[in-house]
């Protein structure tokens, strides 16, 4: 899953990223209203977590780009404004959940799971797909009650297709996806390939039939065989 966190204070903000990146989600981070307001017109994300008060703007702001593109992400209003009337503000203008600072990381990675849960997989604790199984807690893996073993990449790009099963997915959005805008800078994507024929072997070789889809210059999409 892949985040952006719009956070001023660089402390808090390695003490966010570091908990969450080693919670596995792809993080990336604006420290100010510019740099978060590029990075939302540029990519795409699964949450973003937005603090109020930026140099340069206002965080309610970037919830409102956020509708505006009618983005996917779900978001999360971090702030030390506590008051009534600010959560009622960020909640009605689009934000899903609006968490008062300080609080603990363990409660953040919390509602972000549920928030994403919700989003994106209809509120299910396991991610069903026919045989396939992903339990979200311990993300193990399983295909006709076999456990599979994947890579982090491979993992990622499984819950992927899982997510946008039925949708043509670019390479470059896939490499978005699993390296963030580091994928800016990469030469080639033939990688992708790569960790698709390796996903789809461990698939098939539980005999879980051929999901993913080449589309002939376009990219890939998850759907049932022809």
């Amino acid at each position: 899953m892949k985040l952006l966190l719009v956070e001023d204070e660089k402390h808090l903000a390695d003490s966010i990223l570091s908990y969450l990146r080693t919670e596995g989600y792809l993080c990336e981070w604006a420290a100010d209203f510019g740099t978060a307001s590029e990075k939302i017109a540029l990519y795409a994300y699964d949450c973003a977590l937005i603090d109020i008060t930026l140099p340069g703007g206002n965080g309610l702001d970037l919830v409102r780009q956020f509708k505006a593109q009618d983005s996917a992400a779900g978001i999360i209003v971090i702030s030390a404004r506590n008051s009534l009337d600010d959560k009622i503000m960020g909640l009605d203008i689009g934000a899903d959940d609006y968490l008062t600072k300080p609080f603990h990381l363990s409660e953040l990675n919390a509602r972000i799971k549920s928030l994403i849960r919700r989003r994106t997989f209809q509120g299910k604790q396991d991610i069903v797909f026919r045989e396939i199984t992903v339990k979200r807690d311990s993300l193990d893996v399983f295909v006709n009650m076999e456990s599979v073993v994947l890579t982090k990449k491979e993992l990622d790009l499984l819950l992927y297709f899982i997510a946008n099963q039925n949708r043509v997915l670019t390479k470059e959005s896939i490499a978005e996806h699993l390296w963030g805008e580091q994928a800016d800078s990469l030469d080639s994507l033939d990688f992708i390939y790569t960790h698709i024929k390796n996903l789809r072997k461990k698939l098939v070789e539980k005999e879980c039939p051929d999901y993913i889809h080449s589309v002939y210059g376009m990219g890939y999409k998850f759907t049932q065989p022809t």
